[in-house]
């Protein structure tokens, strides 16, 4: 059963002062709104512009607006969010965004320095999450959708609204008659997530009417799992870090199981390195740890924006 804004608000608990992301559009905005009445004087609104739309200053002069009515600080960062060839441009814009958030928490207002922001990501946005992980062949952890809590350079980030539908939220502003802007490219097809919005979803509701329900529910089991993944990873480097250096030795390495080396691998890339092999390059690095048998057996494997290479007797990335 979906919840209500209110409903998700009153569970919601972060430390203060608390930044909003806020975007004008209806999500962003109702979650501010609600934040700015539970909270008085504890909310601050980050506004990034990605200068990647001809709308982009009727957008921020909404957010001003908004923010100017409720007595809300606003926070105003613009970021360069074009792609890099190969990159993704919902990619880029979220690297760009996620580096302004860290830009403008460490802002200080006239109390401290945000504790905590809270991104207005809604249940509908999970689903499309999924089945966007689905159409890519993720793992558990994609599977997992979008996480309800987590830590970035030392400030706490929450989606609050993650069970409340976007139908929902937009009957919500409307009952208190608050305005927001519609995003122009939010019925633009050559989006991936649009084509999941105008076409899938329609097609999922005629059909199993709780979807959003059950996929929220698979999303938990598959985030249990990976949790189950990441402490057996976890105890498995405790085996594999032999080296004087920290790295993992590729004899410990070969020792393990297929499915156990690939995910002390993937744990190993991720923790250390934030990065994540694509399901070919992994394939290919444990191939080569395979054949290594010699000491002259080369390993050098592009694995994310570097490359993992033999050091001795162990592995290591680094970026090309």
């Amino acid at each position: 059963m979906a919840q209500s804004v209110d409903a998700a608000l009153r569970d919601f608990a972060p430390a203060l002062p608390l930044g909003v992301a806020l975007s004008g559009g209806a999500d962003s905005t109702a979650l501010l709104l609600a934040c700015a009445e539970k909270w008085p004087g504890q909310v601050v609104a980050l506004h990034v512009n990605h200068g990647l739309q001809a709308a982009a200053p009727v957008f921020e002069q909404h957010c001003r607006e908004v923010c100017q009515g409720l007595g809300v600080e606003l926070r105003v960062q613009n970021v360069n969010a074009q792609h890099a060839r190969g990159e993704s441009p919902e990619d880029a814009a979220r690297q760009a965004r996620y580096k302004a958030f860290d830009a403008l928490a460490l802002m200080e207002c006239a109390q401290t320095a945000i504790k905590s922001i809270a991104l207005a990501q809604h249940a509908d946005d999970q689903v499309e999450t999924i089945l966007l992980a689905l159409s890519r062949g993720a793992g558990l952890a994609g599977l997992s959708g979008m996480a309800t809590h987590w830590v970035r350079s030392g400030t706490d980030f929450y989606r609050p609204l993650l069970g409340v539908t976007g139908a929902d939220i937009r009957r919500w502003l409307a009952a208190r008659g608050q305005t927001f802007v519609e995003d122009p490219t939010n019925t633009d097809v050559c989006f991936t997530r649009n084509r999941i919005r105008l076409n899938v979803v329609p097609a999922l509701q005629a059909a199993f009417p709780h979807y959003r329900e059950t996929f929220a529910r698979s999303a938990t089991h598959a985030a249990q799992a990976q949790q189950l993944l990441d402490e057996v990873a976890a105890q498995d480097c405790l085996t594999v870090y032999r080296t004087s250096v920290g790295l993992p030795e590729i004899k410990a390495l070969q020792a393990l199981s297929r499915a156990r080396q690939a995910n002390v691998l993937r744990y190993w890339l991720k923790s250390v390195w934030q990065v994540i092999p694509s399901t070919a390059q992994l394939n290919e690095l444990q191939d080569q740890l395979t054949a290594c048998t010699t000491r002259g057996h080369r390993i050098h494997i592009k694995v994310g924006t570097g490359f993992v290479r033999r050091m001795g007797e162990a592995l290591t990335w680094y970026n090309s």
